[in-house]
């Protein structure tokens, strides 16, 4: 007997050899690739190839990684600080041991691009020109890939810096200016002109000579309160506070030794922590709804309540006096998310107040410019393609409806400018098309052991010394291997390997092909698939 028939049947006879018979016939159903959108990647609002660029870390190219990242968001180690990482809370592999520390990577990467001078590439100018209204981070996105489009860019920035809410509107232990100054420098750096402290009166006195233009100031505006505040008492807008803490730092009013700081949300939360880090002995924070209502992110509310702040919940400010605060205690129907007022009050020892109720566009630069409409929530209306009411005048960030974050902003920002690039070539903007998001039940969880994510080390101290650190270069290699590839191959082979009838054609770049003349069907491609890149469809 031949020993060659020891082996298994399929080894034996592969395709095309006289004996093998063509299997595909037999079949009613069929396997093929797909490539799904991780759901990292679905969730970004920047709207980064989280996937691809975690692949690259995974084998220590940290350059490719990091190029990976800037196609789609030019701050990489700014956003790998302060964005709230909504990728994390949806990352797979949540449901299996823990999510891949997406944030702490793209911090770690934009670090490596940093200490290593990493630069954008140069581009080459057209005739156009485009207006930027805010230096932002919406603004500063929209220049950054106009630029690379090509387009003669000019931000006018009505603040002495750059950054927008970055700089005015985050403290430093989160956000090193030495961080923000270099990821701006580099956009700048691609021919963008910028003139600083210029305040635009009027947006239709500032358009001519430009093919179009873009509405990004922000909400600098602060909300109005009904709180009675006496002659003297010691207050101040939470948005001021970050200017003058930035720009003046020694201009600072003396907050005292008890601080109150009214509102819920991420402003509010940084508010207390910076002031605390000034030398106030007591912060609180006064909001009017529960505590799991705070609208500030919750691993900001964790730190600031370690850090001994106290929330005070159910409660408004009423009145300020010298020395301190009425508050009214709040009913609350969380169920129909309706407050209303008791009759109880109480006072509050308070040397200072700082309010961070909220911004609002100042709808003064929109005078004499009746065809853009502004809607009872204070923000400019667009069309789909972030156009105004005014042929070539575009809005974005703050100033129109949707979530205020940076990250949001950095979307806004390449959103905008590839509406303005396809408005000024007379055409429609490409709609990205979007795959099905891959989903824990399609991967194949025997192919994966379980493997911690990895942390680091914390400094304890209040200060303005930023707390976290960046993971080593092997660090980043271990924690990036944890990505599951959620829905796209890696060239595992499993399906290489298994395939009974040698369907599976393997190229010489690694690509995969289904040979169906001899796939019978079985499906066990698809089963053995790690990561759910497979699936069977019914044969045609």
């Amino acid at each position: 007997m031949d020993k060659s028939m020891d082996k298994p049947f399929a080894t034996v006879l592969g395709p095309a050899t006289s004996l093998s018979n063509k299997t595909g016939s037999w079949r009613t159903m069929r396997p093929e690739y797909i490539n799904m959108l991780p759901p990292c990647n679905a969730t970004c609002p920047a709207g980064e190839n989280i996937q691809q660029w975690l692949s690259f870390a995974q084998e220590g190219k940290f350059r490719e990684a990091w190029d990976v990242m800037v196609k789609d968001n030019p701050f990489p180690a700014i956003m790998g600080r302060i964005c709230y990482h909504t990728c994390e809370k949806v990352c797979n592999r949540n449901q299996f041991d823990g999510a891949v520390n997406i944030n702490l990577l793209e911090r770690s990467i934009g670090d490596i691009a940093i200490a290593n001078g990493w630069q954008f590439k140069p581009v080459l100018e057209t005739k156009k020109k485009i207006l930027i209204i805010g230096g932002g981070p919406s603004g500063l996105s929209a220049a950054y890939f106009l630029r690379k489009l090509g387009y003669g860019v000019t931000i006018y920035e009505s603040n002495i810096k750059l950054g927008g809410m970055m700089r005015y509107g985050v403290p430093r232990y989160r956000l090193p200016g030495n961080i923000m100054d270099t990821e701006i420098r580099r956009i700048i750096d691609l021919g963008v002109n910028v003139v600083c402290d210029r305040r635009v009166r009027s947006v239709r006195d500032e358009i001519r000579g430009f093919d179009a233009t873009y509405i990004a100031v922000g909400a600098y505006r602060a909300a109005k309160t009904s709180a009675e505040i006496a002659d003297g008492a010691n207050v101040i807008d939470a948005v001021d506070f970050f200017r003058k803490l930035e720009d003046a730092p020694l201009g600072l009013p003396n907050f005292g030794k008890k601080v109150v700081v009214y509102g819920g949300g991420n402003t509010a939360v940084d508010a207390a922590r910076t002031v605390l880090r000034l030398g106030a002995e007591s912060v609180k924070i006064v909001y009017r709804r529960t505590i799991n209502n705070l609208s500030a992110h919750d691993t900001e509310i964790h730190d600031a309540l370690s850090e001994g702040i106290e929330v005070m919940c159910l409660r408004t400010i009423s009145a300020v006096n010298n020395g301190k605060v009425l508050l009214n205690v709040m009913n609350y129907d969380e169920e129909n998310d309706v407050l209303s007022k008791t009759d109880k009050t109480d006072w509050l020892p308070a040397d200072s107040v700082i309010f961070a109720i909220g911004q609002s566009l100042d709808e003064g630069i929109l005078k004499e410019m009746p065809e853009i409409s502004v809607s009872e929530q204070g923000v400019i209306e667009i069309d789909k393609n972030m156009m105004t009411g005014a042929k070539g005048i575009f809005a974005g960030g703050d100033v129109i409806m949707g979530k205020r974050t940076v990250t949001h902003a950095i979307g806004g920002g390449k959103k905008a400018a590839k509406c303005i690039d396809a408005y000024l070539r007379g055409q429609e903007p490409v709609a990205n098309v979007k795959n099905q998001t891959a989903a824990f039940k399609r991967l194949n969880m025997t192919y994966f052991s379980h493997n911690p994510r990895i942390d680091v080390s914390r400094l304890g101290d209040i200060s303005f010394e930023e707390k976290d650190i960046s993971y080593s270069d092997l660090k980043i290699v271990a924690e990036a291997s944890r990505c599951f590839s959620c829905g796209n191959c890696f060239h595992c082979d499993n399906c290489y390997g298994y395939c009974p009838d040698n369907a599976i054609k393997k190229h010489q770049d690694g690509s995969l092909e289904i040979n169906l003349d001899y796939c019978k069907g079985c499906g066990i491609c698809v089963a053995e698939c790690p990561c759910g890149a497979m699936k069977m469809t019914l044969d045609e």
